[in-house]
C-alpha cells in the first residue's frame, strides 16, 4: 500500500490528527497532551500509539514521562502531506482552541522555571546546585582568552561572570529572571566590575546582536532550556566567526526529582546529544567530554562541550 494512503488513513480520525498538529509544533508529555486537548490519559495513548506505529511520532522516556514529537526522519513527500492535512483545518475552532492551550502550556513551563529562580536569587551560590562545582569551573577557566567579549547565558547571578570579568573585555550575564538580573547588576557594582553588564532575556532568543561576542558560556543552564537546540544556536548566532562556545552540563542521569527540587526541564544529557546540538548549530571542532563527577548520590556528572564558529 501507498505510504501516503496509509498517511490519509491514519489521519481520517480527529483526535489523531488534533495531536499530530500538536506535536509538529512542540514536543509534549501525556499529561500535557490531557490538559491541552480535555481528554483522558488512555484515549490519549491510544492514538499516540498509532500515531507511532504509523512512523508518524517519536517517543522519549525521562523517568515516568513519555515525551511525544514529530518524527524527525518522515520523507519530504510524506511531510509536505501532513503539514497539508494540519493546514486544511487549522482555522477550525477545535484545533485554535489546542493552539491556544498550548501556548500556555508553554507559558507555564517558563513560568514555574523564573519562579524557582526569582526564589533562590540571593542565595544561589551557597545552595547546592547539580554540577555546580569547583572543579568542573576550573575546567571551563582553563579554556579562556584575555580580553575578549564574553556572552553568560543562564548566567543566574553571574557566579562564573564575576570571576571572567576582573580580566575579559566585556561580559554579558543573560537570564531570564528578573530577580537574578537585579541581584548579579547589584553584586557587579559592588566588586567595581563596570565591564559586567546583565540583561533580562532567554537563552533561546539572546538579546546580543549577530557576531557580536567572542565566547559563549553556558554552565549548568542548557538542562533548564525548553529547546536546548535553539540555546546551541543563538549562541552561534552571537558568535563572531572563529568565536568559541563552552557549554558545562550534567550528563544525562535518572534523578527525577532533580524536576522539582531545581527546576530542571532535561534530566541532563547524552555525550552524543550536545555534540549533535553544536554540529546541528554549525560548529566546527565540537568536543564533548566528562569533567567531573560528585562522590555522593545520585552521584551527578559534569560534561564539558566545546566548538568554533567557522571563520568562512
Amino acid at each position: 500500500m501507498n505510504a501516503s494512503w496509509e498517511i490519509l488513513k491514519t489521519l481520517s480520525d480527529p483526535t489523531r490528527l488534533r495531536l499530530l498538529a500538536l506535536v509538529m509544533r512542540e514536543e509534549l508529555s501525556v499529561a500535557e497532551l490531557q490538559e491541552i486537548l480535555g481528554m483522558g490519559q488512555s484515549r490519549i495513548s491510544s492514538q499516540l500509539a498509532v500515531l507511532r506505529q504509523a512512523g508518524l511520532v517519536s517517543d522519549r522516556r525521562e523517568g515516568k514521562k513519555a515525551f511525544y514529537s514529530l518524527r524527525q526522519e518522515i520523507p519530504p513527500r510524506q511531510l509536505a502531506l501532513l503539514n497539508a492535512a494540519a493546514d486544511s483545518v487549522s482555522e477550525s475552532g477545535v484545533l485554535a482552541t489546542d493552539r491556544g492551550n498550548l501556548d500556555r502550556i508553554i507559558e507555564k513551563r517558563r513560568r514555574e522555571s523564573e519562579q524557582y529562580f526569582n526564589l533562590i536569587a540571593g542565595r544561589l551560590g551557597r545552595n547546592y546546585c547539580p554540577g555546580r562545582s569547583w572543579e568542573a569551573i576550573g575546567h571551563l577557566a582553563l579554556h579562556l582568552t584575555p580580553a575578549i567579549t564574553i556572552a553568560d547565558l543562564g548566567a543566574g547571578e553571574g557566579l562564573v561572570s564575576q570571576l571572567l570579568a576582573r580580566r575579559a573585555k566585556q561580559v554579558w550575564c543573560i537570564d531570564n529572571s528578573p530577580r537574578m538580573v537585579e541581584v548579579g547588576t547589584a553584586l557587579a557594582v559592588k566588586n567595581g566590575l563596570a565591564n559586567l553588564a546583565y540583561k533580562l532575556g532567554d537563552i533561546e532568543k539572546v538579546p546580543l546582536p549577530d557576531k557580536s561576542v567572542d565566547l559563549a558560556i553556558l554552565s549548568q543552564a542548557l538542562h533548564h532550556a525548553i529547546h536546548p537546540q535553539a540555546a546551541a544556536n543563538e549562541a552561534f548566532r552571537i558568535l563572531r566567526p572563529g568565536g568559541q562556545v563552552l557549554i558545562l552540563d550534567l550528563a544525562e542521569h535518572g534523578f527525577e526529582r532533580a524536576r522539582l527540587l531545581y527546576a530542571d526541564v532535561w534530566l541532563g544529557f547524552k555525550e552524543g546529544v550536545l555534540h549533535g546540538f553544536l554540529e546541528k548549530a554549525g560548529f566546527n571542532h565540537v568536543e564533548v567530554a566528562p569533567v567531573a563527577r560528585e562522590s555522593t548520590e545520585p552521584f551527578f556528572e559534569t560534561l564539558l562541550a566545546s566548538g568554533v564558529r567557522p571563520r568562512k
